[in-house]
């Protein structure tokens, strides 16, 4: 055992001076990806009866594995959403994951989920929802876009003995995140796009549903707006959708798990006017609030109706409900049982650099986002797409086929420049390929913008 001990703590030097060196890179290695019989080929056997040994696992991790990942943190990584956790929040990140902290009950986590609550209080002071409002941390948005409908669901079940019979139905937009409609087929409910990928408004809201009949009319309970579609940025008219939502009493969800970061920024918090009047909120931290994964949020309105929905029973559980133990308790509000406290890390990085230093640099993001939208104007061989928006910019090259986008953003990943890909936008009935940034990262340059934009050529 002792000369365990001293392995163990020279692997911890090991990675602990590996962890320093990573952190502290602004421009990181771009990986490129293998096929798993190349890597398999590379590493040889790492599962094994006596084990390989720390060195020689972290060996392979460092020459082999590492470089066939694309790091989230790279400056000119601008696809998909990408992220940029703040360096305190990736230490505090190990710190979390050694405290060995069970998050679902404040009997056993009561430290770090008062942590994590200071971190929520202050996301759900960026909403502007009303007090009594509050939420929890899940895995994603995708967790938290779930946990929301089956609160949503379960609410309009209770309203009235007869929809219990019933699928329930959620009207969104062609715009929304995946998740949601995934989410939907999760829990057995239809649900009906309305078939634009701009701006979900009232009236596109009530030309929908005035086309339905009687039935799924009293089978729809949700509306799913968009703080910031993925795709484009796009917010949908929150305040609108609310006013539908009251009028016909359905619950108004916003998914804002990548826009809701914006709503620290000064020059965009008015396009999330109406937010604050939602029923539920998903907003995700390790999207533009420079967390590590994962680390999504759901906030809601009445808290105790997430309670009422998500509450699991057992003998083994009722010790943590006693009042010797009461405290907030995770699990009663999402859908896990047994979480990670994911809030922590945020929790950390917000005390240490103050909400200030999140709204500089949220505000950098939408910046960068309007000075590349500047720079296709300027440049007569690319169009916008539409305008900027929050932090994503979609455009194209005149000329180009969906081949040429391809082979460009492989091109730039093969040379471990870049990793900018295509995307798709609906022009009337057909679906464009065009190319797409999504400025997360503060640590972007423009020289970065400028050097992507000229490798189109």
């Amino acid at each position: 055992m002792h000369n365990i001990d001293i392995d163990l703590v020279e692997m911890t030097l090991d990675v602990t001076k590996y962890v320093i060196n990573r952190i502290t890179k602004t421009d990181p290695e771009l990986g490129m990806p293998k096929k798993e019989e190349e890597l398999k080929a590379l590493v040889g056997e790492t599962i094994t009866a006596k084990g390989i040994g720390g060195e020689n696992a972290f060996q392979k991790w460092k020459d082999v594995l590492v470089k066939a990942i694309v790091p989230i943190d790279h400056p000119r990584h601008l696809a998909f959403v990408p992220a940029s956790p703040t360096r305190s929040a990736i230490m505090f990140d190990l710190i979390t994951s050694a405290s060995c902290i069970h998050g679902a009950y404040w009997m056993e986590g009561a430290g770090g989920i008062f942590a994590e609550n200071e971190a929520m209080r202050w996301l759900v002071s960026l909403t502007g929802m009303p007090e009594g409002a509050f939420g929890v941390f899940t895995s994603g948005g995708t967790a938290a876009n779930l946990s929301a409908m089956v609160t949503a669901r379960e609410h309009w079940r209770d309203q009235c003995e007869e929809n219990k019979a019933y699928k329930g139905l959620i009207i969104t937009s062609i715009g929304a995140h995946s998740s949601v409609k995934a989410m939907a087929k999760v829990i057995d409910a239809e649900i009906l796009l309305v078939p634009s990928e701009d701006i979900l408004t009232y009236e596109r809201l009530k030309e929908t549903i005035d086309g339905l009949d009687e039935l799924s009319k009293k089978r729809l309970f949700a509306v799913v707006a968009t703080g910031g579609t993925t795709n484009a940025g796009i917010i949908d008219d929150l305040d609108g959708v609310a006013t539908f939502c009251e009028e016909h009493h359905i619950w108004f969800h916003v998914d804002a798990a990548y826009g809701g970061g914006a709503l620290a920024a000064d020059s965009v918090r008015h396009l999330f006017h109406g937010i604050e009047r939602a029923d539920s909120v998903t907003i995700d931290p390790h999207k533009w609030l420079f967390s590590p994964y994962d680390c999504g949020a759901i906030i809601y309105k009445h808290p105790e109706l997430a309670k009422k929905a998500h509450s699991q029973e057992g003998s083994y559980l009722d010790i943590f409900k006693d009042e010797g133990a009461q405290g907030f308790n995770p699990a009663e509000y999402q859908i896990q049982l047994t979480r990670r406290v994911r809030g922590l890390p945020l929790w950390f990085s917000l005390a240490m650099h103050g909400t200030d230093k999140y709204k500089e640099a949220i505000e950098r993001g939408i910046e960068l986002a309007n000075i590349a939208g500047e720079m296709v104007r300027n440049n007569s061989e690319l169009e916008l797409v539409r305008e900027p928006s929050l932090s994503c910019v979609l455009f194209r090259k005149i000329g180009w086929t969906p081949e040429d986008y391809k082979e460009w953003t492989y091109k730039n990943q093969r040379e471990g420049f870049a990793l900018v890909t295509p995307t798709k936008w609906k022009v009337g009935e057909t679906y464009e390929t065009v190319a797409r940034f999504c400025f997360i990262n503060p640590d972007t340059t423009e020289e970065d913008i400028t050097a992507i934009l000229a490798s189109m050529n």
